[in-house]
């Protein structure tokens, strides 16, 4: 359950999830802060955030209302948080969030910022003057996006996000395997087609309306989320509306502080993450690349009891079947042994194996490659 702390001070909701406070890491997080962004980060230790999702204000210089060609007239974003008295004065805001942002970040962390055109371009300029490397530009692709009522420019079907790095040399979390085995096996691109927020996922009011006029989708944040942060990270979203950061973090188990100044959307963030189930524990493994797995030998498998001694391995063909020895090396019927991949590459008259996959184990449903018995050792032994 979230907590709400109010800048400077005021009315505290409590966190009645006791066993989630314990497990908690000494920055408190899981909570929601009110009050101006700015003044909220500066309450913040440095270096304490491992990721940033930022969707600040469009400054979209509306001049009056939004109808459809019916007369019906459109949810826009004609809030007042949203207006700003000029370019200068928005410039002069978004220097000033993102310099908190920049202190508050790890080293190793990465920021995220979502913009139509009408910002995003001068929120880059930013980024880069202030030291972010700018990692990818991704354009969100929207599936359905909302139609150009008067027919006067092309239809806005897309919305920018950048990624950057504290710096060129910085590193960082990217998880490339979990985003190609999201994307059927192939590598992520830079441009994402996704709907809109709509449905039941849209958040509305007792009148029916919008509680929100830019909830974002919770498809997005999720492969944010999985792309660039791991189980147990702090992520922070400056500008929180109604939470769609903190019930993706809740869901794919990382740790969020929201930042929010209107009442209305921090009641409602709350009341949705609140909601929000998180997914079972096994689940939020993700594929790492080769370079990215811990080492593990084989013989670990053997002396540890994940695979016995006279076990029969094959290919996945069944054209060869070895036996497990004591020290982890396989022997065949004509007597010689090898490797795992030793033995996988001579039996195939290959320049090399890869054994993990090559050789095979019976299952409860059928074959399965040994590299299984390796990833279960690993669940079981990884922090």
């Amino acid at each position: 359950m979230g907590v709400i702390e109010r800048i400077p001070a005021g009315r505290t909701r409590k966190n009645t999830a006791e066993k989630a406070v314990l497990k908690a890491p000494p920055l408190a997080v899981d909570r929601l802060i009110q009050g101006d962004c700015i003044e909220s980060m500066r309450s913040l230790p440095d270096a304490c955030i491992d990721m940033i999702f930022a969707d600040p204000p469009y400054n979209l210089q509306l001049g009056g209302d939004l109808s459809r060609p019916d007369g019906s007239h459109v949810d826009a974003v004609t809030d007042a948080w949203d207006k700003f008295d000029s370019f200068a004065v928005y410039d002069s805001f978004t220097k000033a969030w993102l310099a908190e942002a920049r202190r508050i970040l790890k080293p190793t962390g990465t920021i995220w910022v979502i913009g139509s055109y009408h910002n995003i371009f001068r929120v880059g300029a930013q980024l880069q003057d202030q030291g972010f490397w700018i990692l990818n530009d991704i354009i969100w692709r929207k599936a359905n996006p909302m139609p150009n009522f008067k027919g006067t420019r092309f239809t806005n079907a897309h919305e920018t996000l950048i990624w950057a790095s504290q710096g060129e040399a910085a590193r960082y979390t990217f998880n490339y395997r979990a985003m190609k085995t999201l994307n059927d096996e192939l590598q992520m691109r830079s441009d994402w087609v996704l709907p809109i927020c709509g449905g039941q996922e849209r958040l509305k009011g007792d009148d029916g309306h919008k509680v929100h006029p830019t909830q974002k989708p919770e498809a997005l944040l999720y492969r944010v989320l999985l792309a660039c942060t791991k189980p147990g990270d702090v992520v922070l979203d400056p500008f929180f509306g109604t939470g769609t950061t903190g019930a993706v973090a809740k869901r794919l188990g990382r740790h969020w502080i929201g930042l929010e100044r209107e009442d209305g959307y921090c009641e409602a963030a709350l009341e949705r993450i609140d909601s929000a189930l998180p997914l079972d524990e096994s689940s939020l493994t993700i594929m790492q690349s080769a370079k990215g797995q811990p080492r593990v030998a084989f013989g670990t498998l053997v002396e540890t009891g994940y695979i016995e001694p006279g076990t029969v391995v094959m290919d996945a063909k069944r054209r060869w079947r070895v036996t497990v020895r004591a020290d982890g090396s396989l022997v065949g019927e004509d007597g010689v042994a090898a490797s795992i991949h030793k033995m996988g590459a001579t039996l195939q008259g290959a320049p090399s194996c890869n054994g993990w996959t090559f050789w095979h184990i019976e299952g409860k449903n059928g074959l399965e490659p040994v590299d299984s018995l390796r990833q279960t050792y690993l669940l079981a032994t990884q922090p």
